[in-house]
């Protein structure tokens, strides 16, 4: 009993020897465990290193035995060609060599013969001089017959001349101007007077269009002429010239701003601007993510679903809103939209420029 007694009070110290035992044998399996793995990858590693330096030495060992046959099988072929291109330089240079030698012979004996050239050139001088000898008969012909024709101008335009003051001619009781009383003989100018008839203006037929276009009486059924009446020299005072006269007749019409501008132009602007904004236009709704949003999910354009394509194109990603423009206060409960207008009224002094005061022009 006694003895059951004392094993029943050591329990505690067996029981804690045991598991201080067990727990050292655990910390030494674990440290022999890792030594056993290191020593392997060690070993293994060692073995790895040791089979590819052996596989690198081979296949560099192949590489070194390929490459050495191709390189000298490319250099016996640089070799080959090498010695074909100086053969193929070396029988070109004999043959320049024996060409030049023959050509130089055949051009000294038959080509460049000193006695053919010499007769050559004795030739060429005489023809010169008979070439040269042609060429100055003609410049003299040449300058005999613009002589003669600048006579002739000249012959007609004294002849003209002299019919056209054929009035101041000398009479039997008054002399001329030019048969001056104290010279000893008579100008030449007066014997040609005398010698030619006086010059006649003939008057041509009246072929003028009696329609003006300065003046509406004349009303709309005549034709229209296509050129003003030429004028024979610009009348005396301070008038302008006949070209400024028909372009100021005939301008186009020049509308006012009034007339040119359209009523509506400022909504037609606005419209086609913002056609062209929502071309260009953004989404400025906040990406949301998809926990956090209240809102029913939108399907995407191309998306195939029960519900269909959404509404795009009907549907604008920026609202307008339309409450918030500009309007005019009625009365204190009725408004009404009153949108701006570009039309104001025209400048009297800029609507008078560069026109005419005809009656013919509206």
């Amino acid at each position: 009993m006694a003895a059951m007694v004392r094993l029943l009070n050591e329990t505690d110290a067996i029981v804690e020897t045991s598991y201080e035992r067990k727990n050292k044998a655990e910390i030494e399996r674990l440290q022999e465990f890792s030594a056993a793995v290191r020593v392997q990858a060690w070993f293994r590693g060692a073995r790895v290193r040791v089979y590819m330096k052996h596989i690198n030495n081979c296949a560099t060992e192949i590489q070194r035995k390929w490459r050495g046959f191709m390189g000298r099988n490319f250099f016996r072929l640089y070799v080959k060609n090498c010695v074909l291109v100086m053969k193929l330089n070396y029988f070109n240079s004999q043959a320049t060599k024996v060409q030049k030698m023959w050509r130089g012979y055949y051009v000294r004996k038959y080509v460049f013969n000193y006695y053919s050239r010499k007769r050559y050139l004795e030739a060429l001088v005489i023809k010169n001089d008979i070439i040269r000898n042609e060429l100055e008969e003609y410049s003299e012909q040449q300058e005999q017959n613009r002589r003669r024709q600048n006579e002739a101008k000249e012959k007609l335009t004294q002849e003209r001349l002299a019919r056209k003051y054929h009035y101041l001619i000398s009479t039997h009781v008054i002399p001329g101007v030019f048969n001056s009383p104290y010279q000893p003989y008579p100008s030449e100018m007066e014997y040609a007077l005398a010698s030619v008839k006086p010059l006649i203006h003939k008057k041509k037929p009246s072929t003028d269009n009696p329609y003006d276009p300065a003046w509406k009486s004349y009303g709309h059924e005549l034709p229209k002429p296509q050129q003003l009446p030429p004028l024979h020299g610009k009348p005396q005072g301070p008038f302008r010239e006949p070209e400024d006269v028909q372009k100021q007749r005939y301008k186009g019409f020049q509308p006012s701003l009034r007339v040119a501008t359209s009523f509506t132009a400022l909504e037609d602007a606005r419209e086609k601007m913002k056609a062209e904004e929502w071309v260009t236009r953004l989404n400025d709704d906040t990406f949301l993510p998809f926990t956090r949003r209240s809102y029913q999910y939108d399907p995407l354009l191309h998306t195939k679903s029960n519900f269909g394509h959404p509404p795009y194109g009907t549907k604008y990603f920026r609202e307008e809103f339309i409450d918030k423009h500009i309007t005019h206060l009625v009365t204190p409960f009725e408004t009404y939209y009153m949108p701006f207008k570009t039309v104001v009224p025209p400048i009297p002094v800029f609507e008078k420029l560069n026109d005419t005061y005809s009656q013919g022009q509206v």
